[in-house]
């Protein structure tokens, strides 16, 4: 009976982590790593998560300066950076790669605001789906005599109160982040 609680809460955690990962991959015009996990480099003919050929720094807040350590690499980097959808056209001096990310217009940050609340509006969407799959779980188990119809209603409120809790999570987290696109 508990199991389902556990079950659904964690199914709820999860997706709240992925919208906090959504959301840290979106540049509110500070430069952040994060931006960079997604690519993957020819090394030695294997793709290679970037992370692992090179160091990766922000020596400045609009600026991630990307050492590699085998320096045979700066062409592939640089063209697997302008492959990727982070849109900023990369500089090398032959030693390292710098991206430079420019300030943000109002309008950019507008579209990027728009962008987290369409995220989180589909985080609480699949909030809900897996409070209704729980509660159909529910069911089942009472017109299988698994569970009584009291232990029902009192999941049914836990599992409710776990909804509500995690959709106010999701809300909070989205604030924060259009907070920080706005914030010049």
């Amino acid at each position: 009976m508990e199991q389902v609680l556990e079950r659904t809460e964690e199914k709820m955690q999860k997706t709240l982590n992925a919208l906090a990962y959504d959301f840290s991959m979106i540049r509110a015009g500070r430069a952040n790593p994060k931006l960079l996990e997604k690519i993957s480099v020819s090394y030695y003919g294997a793709p290679t998560p970037l992370q692992q050929v090179a160091n990766i720094s922000v020596p400045e807040a609009r600026m991630i300066l990307i050492q590699p350590w085998d320096k045979t690499l700066i062409k592939e980097i640089n063209k697997a950076i302008l492959a990727s959808d982070i849109g900023i056209t990369p500089s090398d001096d032959g030693q390292s790669i710098r991206l430079v990310f420019p300030e943000l217009t109002g309008e950019r940050r507008q579209e990027l605001v728009k962008d987290c609340k369409k995220k989180a509006e589909n985080a609480k969407v699949a909030v809900r789906n897996i409070r209704r799959d729980a509660m159909e779980e529910i069911k089942k188990m009472q017109k299988a005599s698994e569970i009584t119809e009291d232990d029902e209603k009192d999941l049914e409120v836990k599992i409710q109160k776990a909804t509500d809790r995690f959709i106010k999570e999701i809300d909070e987290e989205t604030e924060k982040k259009a907070k920080e696109i706005t914030t010049v």
